[in-house]
């Protein structure tokens, strides 16, 4: 098969001015090839370099960098050492901007790094009077702003654990995560906004605090400034008079896998799993991913369009560590017509640009031309995750964003708070693939005999032991529930659930979850590959595939979103399956083509085939409130057009 093209190649003085570079001729390594090789195989030395290269300051050294390293759930990092996330994300000082936050409607904050500093100080000092020490949890309901940045570093500098979820949550979705870690401390917001509109959130936090008897204190942010404050609770307390200002900032330290942070599983097909994420292991892997794979420095301004909700909003945090300016948003990314990001990116000089495939895609769709709109002589990178970037979209990134800036399509997950393969500055962008494999991450795909494959579709897994792997779950005192998720199918071996193909030279293609991977005659295809061909054709706004068990097989229905005014006609039916079947093959022509006005997908935008796959055969989904749009899902019950052939 031969080779993707190559859309972009860095310079020779963007290459020797990297990061990387500097760190592979420290490793005195040939290459990126050759340094990965070595990452792989001498991963203790690796992360070792890796902690000096980026200066990560230990309270007490390791007595062992890699203990029990023959698997990797019951692998130790950095054993007997002690540290502090927080004291890494704020040991720059300086009247410098640490962040700058910007909304929908226009408004704008900045603080200085010497402000931030002072700001999470009194923060943590209104934590400790109220009784909150090392292990409590404290949980958040609020927007991507600065109170919720504050509020982390707070908590986590004296070893509290951290978790967050959007404003746009429900009571029950916020009680099904929060409830099962009983937070000591709530931060919520008021209000926020979306799309010119104000959503009130002051009945749902009361709900969350009347159904979670373990919060003592609720610490309300007046972010939606048109709505009261109150919030009829004992417990509450403002922000503004939480804090005690004037106090030292400390920092508590902490055992390396002592948890920082408890993510959760998407959580449509039941309650959703806590995740536990430590200190080291998320400050040495972002660090990697930030430092190394994005090239990111002091000089950098750094946005992610993310939600609290979603792990990208801690990937975009610990960018603080390398001195940084963060650039946050609230707000929809559509608002404007899908210009605000853009003006925003434009006003505050944005170098790196982090966002989701759906929005690149979504621009396209629309027209919008950023690189001819705006002047954005800044941008060096974009970044694109939550779902496969299709080759189409590389395209159009080049063409109407810019064709100097290195794409980095970029796949990891919740699941380990970080990637699995990313972006390298030193790689040219190859035309759908991601870079490469992370540095320390021993990545391969397998088919299903647990053969590790080259240009063959198969499971994503990893064979050895990385820092950041979970801690464990929450509630899992004998680690059987971490086990099952990720070491079922391989003992252990990681295996990250998505359907993937390692390229000749290194790049790695994503064909779609394998749990939504389709198996029409015992042959499995990935859902990005059919998603890639329909989304071309201009009539169509986005699609979703599932599998229909029929006549003792499965066969593939699609349903699409038209444009306005579109019918889904013989004539385009025809065309959808031609383009599908002249760029794959002929099992992944759709049986069944038929028209939903919306598809249903999570609080972080990405679609969720189980979902309908389940309402199509008759079953409940067990977890709507994962859903950021769950009346989507009566769109898929009861098709006549499905019970025929």
């Amino acid at each position: 098969m031969p080779e993707n093209p190559v859309l972009w190649t860095p310079s020779k003085d963007r290459i020797e001015a990297s990061s990387m570079h500097r760190f592979i001729r420290a490793a005195a390594c040939s290459d990126y090839d050759a340094l990965y090789a070595w990452s792989v195989d001498q991963s203790p030395e690796f992360w070792e370099m890796l902690c000096e290269f980026c200066d990560v300051r230990f309270a007490a050294p390791a007595e062992t960098t890699l203990a029990r390293p023959g698997n990797i759930m019951d692998a130790g990092w950095f054993t007997g050492s002690r540290l502090n996330y927080a004291e890494h994300l704020l040991r720059n000082t300086g009247k410098r901007a640490a962040m700058v936050f910007c909304a929908e409607s226009g408004a704008r904050r900045e603080l200085s790094r010497d402000r931030l500093r002072e700001e999470v100080a009194a923060v943590a000092a209104g934590l400790r009077a109220v009784g909150v020490v090392a292990g409590d949890r404290v949980a958040a309901i609020l927007p991507n702003c600065p109170e919720a940045v504050i509020a982390m570093l707070a908590t986590t500098s004296i070893g509290a654990i951290w978790s967050s979820c959007s404003p746009d949550f429900g009571i029950t979705g916020v009680v099904d995560r929060f409830g099962q870690i009983e937070p000591k401390v709530l931060f919520a917001a008021n209000g926020y906004y979306y799309n010119g509109k104000t959503c009130d959130t002051r009945s749902t936090v009361e709900g969350v605090v009347n159904a979670i008897r373990s919060i003592e204190r609720t610490v309300v942010v007046p972010f939606a400034g048109d709505l009261a404050p109150d919030l009829g609770l004992d417990n509450a307390v403002s922000w503004t008079s939480f804090g005690r200002a004037g106090e030292p900032l400390t920092f508590a330290p902490v055992d390396f896998d002592h948890p920082l942070y408890v993510m959760y599983s998407s959580g449509t097909t039941g309650v959703p799993k806590c995740i536990v994420h430590g200190h080291g292991g998320t400050l040495l892997q972002h660090l990697k991913e930030h430092v190394l794979h994005t090239d990111i420095g002091a000089q950098d301004r750094l946005f992610y369009f993310t939600t609290c909700g979603w792990m990208m909003w801690n990937w975009l945090v610990s960018g603080l560590a390398t001195g940084a300016t963060l650039v946050l948003f609230d707000g929809s990314p559509f608002f404007n017509e899908g210009r605000i990001l853009w003006r925003m990116a434009e006003a505050e000089k944005v170098s790196v640009f982090g966002t989701s495939a759906k929005y690149i895609s979504a621009l396209e769709k629309a027209g919008v031309r950023p690189g001819n709109e705006f002047s954005l002589p800044n941008l060096r990178a974009v970044l694109s995750t939550g779902s496969p970037l299709a080759p189409e979209s590389f395209d159009y990134v080049y063409d109407a964003i810019g064709d100097d800036v290195q794409l980095a399509s970029i796949s990891g997950g919740t699941d380990i708070l970080s990637c699995f393969a990313l972006g390298n500055p030193v790689l040219p962008v190859r035309r759908g693939e991601l870079q490469c494999r992370g540095l320390g991450m021993a990545v391969e795909v397998w088919n299903d005999d647990g053969q590790a494959v080259v240009n063959e579709p198969g499971e994503l897994v990893c064979t050895k032991p990385f820092p950041s792997a979970p801690v464990g779950f929450w509630n899992d005192p004998d680690g059987s529930r971490y086990k099952a998720a990720y070491f079922g199918r391989f003992d252990g071996v990681w295996a990250h659930g998505d359907f993937a193909e390692l390229t000749p030279g290194g790049g790695l293609l994503i064909h779609g979850r394998s749990d939504a991977v389709l198996n029409p005659g015992g042959v499995r295809i990935g859902t990005a590959e059919i998603y890639r061909q329909v989304e071309k054709l201009d009539e169509i706004v986005e699609s979703i595939a599932i599998g229909q068990n029929w006549k003792d097989d499965v066969r593939v229905v699609l349903f699409v979103i038209l444009r306005d005014g579109v019918q889904l006609d013989d004539e385009l039916q025809k065309r959808i399956r031609t383009v599908i079947r002249q760029n794959t093959t002929p099992r992944h022509v759709p049986a069944k083509i038929i028209a939903v006005p919306e598809i249903p997908r999570t609080k972080s935008g990405k679609i969720v085939e189980l979902a309908v796959r389940s309402v199509v055969h008759g079953d409940s989904v067990r977890n709507t409130e994962a859903l950021a749009n769950p009346d989507a899902l009566r769109h898929f019950q009861g098709i006549d057009e499905l019970q025929t052939d």
